[in-house]
């Protein structure tokens, strides 16, 4: 771990922090993963959250059924149509998630000292003395003196609405446990979370197998994001089993880091997988609290070495029910972004809380707060000496396209890409300006019928800090002639100057492939 802080070397003046922020067409380069649910699934607020900056829709398969996710993805298509703003589709899996089941629905009170039974008889009805749960084998996995946390979407220790549980005895597939504080558990179904045991369940369950080959086939998802992510095995299982689903073989593993297993087993985690989810609710819960921050800057620098997006999570708990974030919560958001970032996710804020276009506004706007004080200059020389020498033709070729962006002051890296990936590694870098990723369609064919490729790659850089990806025409092919080259270059240009991010006497750096050669230029622009 290094210690050097990415903030600018020269001190910040203070002047600035007086100075209002900008607005320009990206609301920050750090992307934001939106849950959408109950409170955001209508048109008009999911084009709001697009609008607001959200390039990522999230559909937690823990609760609601395909139907319901299958409504909500309409009106997200709907509004992406309208807003013209691009946005990937995330599935999130339930994994060996232990839940509660309250079929009445009507609040549990739970007084603290009193005692509750946790039982697999899912006949009987949730009460404040028994608690019905989907799991037989949690008898067999404690002891005395373990530790069980309950609450609606999650645990965060410090609200009336979950309950923290010590395990006083077993009583056959019963768990008898003291209440530690009192709290009123509403809802139908509550996440159980037993800190440091292991459960004997897959990680990838038959139900969650059943909705990806389902819905995650119909709608060709673009992230698989696997809960509980716990070996390098568990992705390789998900890869294996995506592999057979049609289109599914282009979709993204992002590994969700959610407790001692996986953060025991993170480097061949972070190997195996396309990105990583640093689950900090349930991180929270297995790691002392003073050890979740070291976790968060050590995984971060992890992934950001690798190339690999990261994602945090559980960042503005409050605006759930509140139209502020707490000042903690807001310098956690930038200190997020300044270990390295590449994406915030927005669970409960947006899935059922009250301000969720707001909510994904005042994220963004701390994080371009942040970005402008990151010490691009310090994570640039940290990150080509990680590499080491010799560099690859890509890396090398990457890393001078932002070096020279930043010696010239360009205002955009335009990048020609067919997979995703070269933009993907100037991404790396951290450029201070925003990467146009210009994806080029490549045809294929199965022999029955012709296909375009691309829409994946570009869906896909959504995730990734700093890029921002517009599909090319597929008449263009990808091997360049000059002719062809520019006809897209004008189309980037265009693209840039509409959005803002460009304007005359600019100059543009351009990462392209010329017949075997990858070139790198920079062009002024004139009037």
């Amino acid at each position: 771990m290094h210690s050097n802080h990415l903030l600018l070397e020269e001190p910040i003046r203070m002047a600035s922090i007086l100075e209002p922020s900008k607005s320009s067409f990206f609301p920050a380069m750090t992307k934001i993963v939106g849950t959408l649910g109950p409170k955001s699934r209508s048109v008009e607020v999911i084009s709001g959250c697009l609008k607001a900056g959200m390039s990522v829709a999230r559909f937690d398969f823990s609760w609601g059924n395909p139907e319901y996710h299958q409504g909500t993805l309409e009106n997200l298509k709907t509004a992406v149509k309208t807003t013209k703003k691009l946005c990937a589709v995330m599935l999130d899996t339930v994994g060996p998630e232990l839940q509660v089941v309250n079929k009445s629905g009507n609040p549990i009170s739970l007084q603290a000292d009193g005692f509750v039974i946790l039982t697999p008889d899912q006949e009987q009805e949730a009460s404040s003395k028994v608690l019905p749960i989907n799991f037989e084998g949690l008898s067999k996995a404690v002891k005395h003196g373990d530790t069980i946390f309950v609450g609606q979407y999650l645990f965060t220790g410090s609200e009336t609405t979950s309950v923290w549980l010590e395990v006083s005895e077993v009583k056959g597939n019963d768990v008898v446990c003291v209440i530690k504080n009192s709290a009123t558990l509403a809802g139908s179904l509550f996440t159980l979370h037993a800190s440091q045991i292991r459960i004997e369940l897959p990680t990838l369950s038959d139900k969650d197998k059943e909705v990806i080959s389902t819905w995650g086939v119909q709608n060709k998802i673009d992230f698989l994001s696997l809960s509980y992510t716990r070996h390098a095995e568990d992705v390789r299982n998900a890869r294996e089993y995506l592999s057979k689903l049609g289109d599914l073989y282009q979709t993204q593993i992002f590994a969700k880091i959610e407790n001692i297993e996986g953060l025991t087993h993170f480097d061949e985690i972070l190997q195996e997988a396309d990105g990583i989810i640093l689950s900090r609710g349930n991180l929270g819960i297995d790691l002392p609290p003073e050890k979740v921050f070291l976790f968060q800057k050590a995984a971060l620098y992890k992934c950001n070495m690798a190339g690999k997006p990261a994602v945090v999570t559980r960042v503005v708990d409050s605006m759930t029910d509140n139209l502020r974030p707490t000042r903690a919560e807001a310098t956690d958001v930038a200190n997020a972004v300044l270990d390295g970032s590449d994406a915030i996710l927005l669970g409960a804020e947006t899935l059922r809380g009250l301000y969720p276009i707001e909510t994904i506004s005042t994220v963004g706007k701390i994080c371009a707060e942040a970005e402008k004080v990151f010490n691009q200059d310090l994570y640039f020389k940290k990150t080509v000496k990680y590499v080491g020498e010799p560099m690859t033709h890509l890396e090398s070729i990457a890393s001078s396209a932002v070096r020279a962006a930043i010696k010239v002051k360009s205002s955009v890296i335009i990048c020609f890409t067919s997979s995703g990936r070269a933009a993907r590694l100037i991404a790396k870098y951290r450029p201070t300006m925003p990467v146009l990723s210009v994806v080029i369609p490549r045809l294929k064919t199965n022999q029955l019928k012709w296909s375009f490729s691309g829409a994946f790659e570009a869906r896909q850089s959504l995730i990734v800090r700093g890029l921002f990806p517009m599909l090319a025409d597929p008449r263009h092919p990808a091997e360049s002639t000059s002719a062809t080259n520019e006809s897209i270059l004008k189309v980037a240009l265009d693209h840039g100057k509409a959005s803002g991010v460009i304007k005359s006497h600019d100059r543009v750096v351009i990462c392209q492939k010329v017949g075997d050669a990858s070139v790198v230029k920079i062009i002024e622009l004139e009037d």
